[in-house]
């Protein structure tokens, strides 16, 4: 698994865990303690699609880089392809003409 997944289930578990020991200890009826569970679930869930947004928006930006790079690279070397076959094409013509 990559670190940014490795991070992120580990927030989930953790803001997991800290909600239901949270309300699980707390003196409160059950009908109080489930209406704070899901109202704390509801907000964990929020705030992990969040999370997954963000990270799928930074791994969106890393790869549009890689991808411009990419083609700058394979720009790059098709021009010095065109350089080099234009350069042997003129030797060649000019070694035919001698």
């Amino acid at each position: 698994m990559s670190k940014a997944t490795n991070v992120l289930m580990g927030f989930i578990a953790g803001a997991a865990a800290g909600t239901l020991t949270g309300i699980l200890v707390a003196p409160d009826k059950g009908v109080k303690t489930r209406k704070k569970l899901n109202k704390q679930i509801r907000r964990t869930s929020r705030d992990v699609s969040e999370t997954i947004g963000d990270k799928v928006e930074e791994i969106k930006e890393k790869l549009n880089d890689v991808v411009s790079e990419m083609r700058t690279k394979a720009e790059e070397t098709e021009e010095k392809i065109k350089e080099k076959v234009n350069s042997k094409a003129k030797t060649t013509k000019d070694a035919a003409a001698n």
